[in-house]
């Protein structure tokens, strides 16, 4: 068979202070070979697609793999030239019997509020009788108009999201099988009327993850997924959803469906996060041992937040702790002054607070420049990510990183790869909103998410949406009361000519 492979993908925060230029995708590259070399998030799957074709004997064609940092509504340029860049190297492979796409989900563009729907759609008319897949991060705006356009659609399970070569596998099987006519993937698609916010290490996540996995194992459930919604979009489509496929059954499609988007509403109380704030959060800190590791929620560059806030910095510094570190601040001219330093230097630096308002104040520092690394980067799932130049500085007890490509903190080594060491922290602050758990979480002895200011904001009932229906939970309390529970909505692609 003939295989295309390819993927756009960025995250929009549609609340961010910056838009998403072509700058933010060439940082991680633009080339056709990103799934030989890695440095994205959607490496991984794309390494999949291709290995697994290449060793089974089919043709690959790859086109652009692309990603971006979260942030801003992306320029309708942008957008235009990368998808129809796609677009025309779909046209140019000639005949193609699988289209296999890497996308996010929650892409918005001036213009489209449904960027993987626009191009689906377009890639569909191209490929009529093609089987396409897609896989979809869990923080995805699950459209009507996607599931339709695509034969199958498969969201990563986890948050972290460990899983996403796991689900690369499982979209390529099930495409695989579609293609020879050994399945017929009919969707159900329920609409859950939630905002929330779903880590999946912890129970009652973790015990639904669990249960999905065994649905699917079922005939002939072929794939169940949860979509948890990305929250800060002003979108239609924004908010949970559950998807279901069963092969060549609407009935049993709809009922599975039905029953984890019932399980989780009926959750929905419980599992809406409520973390406390950082005052909270530090006073809390005083009275326990051991180490303690603290997620700086809403300035996680991950969300589309600018990573530059110094709330958190502030509070550390008005209550005098020490045996700490904090991280990873994004503000290039910082590091490009400290590392013209060079390291032994000590300096007076104006660190963060350059972004807009949910960046806080700017502080002003006397550090020591510790450390320099030129091209710093940080393990992601296996993976490498780039932090651009990146300095490590001291200001009295406090070891502070600072890099120059935006992003969150994954694991220990974005300070690690610094020279700062961890065994003798206390305290370990990083910006990001849940993925740290990953990799800071087997070593802390105590570890939580800390409601921070910025433009993540955990109060969903009273967000600017805009375009979305106004009945969902928590802006109602039960809005199946209100609005009737949702029905699932059956999409089946017509049978295809061979």
């Amino acid at each position: 068979m003939r295989i295309f492979i390819g993927g756009l993908a960025t995250e929009t925060n549609t609340f961010a202070p910056f838009p998403t230029g072509m700058a933010g995708f060439a940082e991680y590259g633009l080339a056709r070979d990103t799934s030989r070399r890695g440095g994205s998030p959607m490496s991984g799957p794309l390494a999949v697609f291709r290995a697994r074709g290449e060793a089974e004997g089919h043709t690959i064609v790859e086109s652009l793999c692309v990603f971006a940092q979260p942030s801003g509504v992306t320029v309708r340029a942008v957008y235009e030239d990368l998808r129809d860049t796609i677009l025309a190297d779909l046209r140019a492979a000639g005949r193609v019997d699988i289209v296999l796409l890497m996308l996010h989900g929650a892409m918005v563009a001036q213009g489209y509020d449904d960027c993987e729907g626009d191009l689906t759609a377009r890639v569909r008319a191209i490929v009529p009788h093609g089987v396409i897949g897609v896989e979809l991060d869990p923080h995805c705006h699950l459209t009507q108009t996607l599931v339709a356009e695509a034969d199958l659609v498969v969201i990563g399970k986890e948050y972290p999201h460990i899983d996403f070569d796991d689900r690369a596998h499982e979209l390529y099987d099930l495409c695989l099988r579609s293609a020879l006519g050994q399945i017929q993937p009919v969707a159900a698609l329920i609409d859950l009327k939630v905002i929330g916010f779903y880590p999946t290490f912890d129970p009652p996540m973790a015990d639904i993850v669990a249960e999905m996995k065994a649905a699917e194992a079922e005939e002939p459930v072929l794939s169940v997924s949860f979509a948890h919604g990305f929250p800060w979009a002003d979108t239609a489509d924004v908010g949970a959803r559950l998807l279901a496929y069963s092969d060549g059954d609407p009935d049993v499609a709809a009922t599975v469906a039905g029953k984890f988007a019932t399980r989780i509403y009926d959750l929905r109380e419980t599992l809406m996060p409520r973390y406390p704030d950082i005052a909270t959060s530090l006073d809390k800190a005083r009275g326990l041992n051991g180490r303690i590791v603290l997620g700086d929620f809403a300035d996680n560059p991950g969300g589309g937040a600018s990573g530059d806030s110094t709330f958190f910095l502030a509070a550390m510094l008005e209550r005098g702790i020490g045996r700490a570190v904090i991280g990873a601040f994004w503000d290039p001219l910082v590091a490009q002054v400290c590392a013209d330093a060079g390291v032994g230097a000590h300096v007076t630096v104006r660190l963060g607070g350059k972004c807009g308002p949910w960046s806080g104040q700017p502080v002003d520092l006397d550090v020591a420049v510790m450390g320099v690394v030129e091209n710093h980067s940080q393990g992601v799932f296996g993976q490498r990510q780039s932090m651009g130049r990146a300095v490590w500085l001291r200001h009295q007890d406090i070891d502070i990183a600072v890099c120059s490509v935006r992003t969150q903190v994954f694991e220990p080594d974005a300070f690690a790869g610094l020279g700062i060491s961890l065994d003798d922290k206390r305290l370990i602050v990083v910006k990001s909103s849940n993925h740290y758990q990953a990799g800071f979480r087997p070593d802390a002895d105590h570890i939580w998410h800390v409601s921070s200011p910025g433009t993540m904001g955990m109060d969903f009932a009273t967000i600017g949406y805009t375009k979305r229906n106004p009945v969902y939970y928590p802006r109602i309390a039960d809005p199946w009361s209100v609005s009737g529970a949702p029905e699932p909505v059956i999409i089946q692609r017509s049978s295809r000519q061979s």
